[in-house]
């Protein structure tokens, strides 16, 4: 699974998904390229950087609504 915006670092994730908590920012979601279809709620686990690039994080995530509200 991946953000559907190319965070270069897990903290650049948590920084976004503050942003939106507080009302700023934009709402993060995540996608499944080919692999189905992603939970609207509870957790799952992305990782970054996109593809091609060397994954160098992994995340726990919750969801609600379809838009992380948590990075573990």
């Amino acid at each position: 699974m991946y953000t559907r915006k190319n965070y270069k670092s897990k903290a650049e994730l948590k920084r976004a998904v503050a942003a939106h908590a507080s009302g700023e920012g934009e709402p993060v979601r995540i996608y499944a390229p080919g692999l189905g279809t992603p939970k609207e709620n509870g957790t799952d686990y992305v990782e970054g950087p996109h593809y091609p690039a060397a994954h160098t994080w992994y995340a726990q995530v919750t969801l609600k609504d379809g838009v992380v509200i948590r990075v573990k």
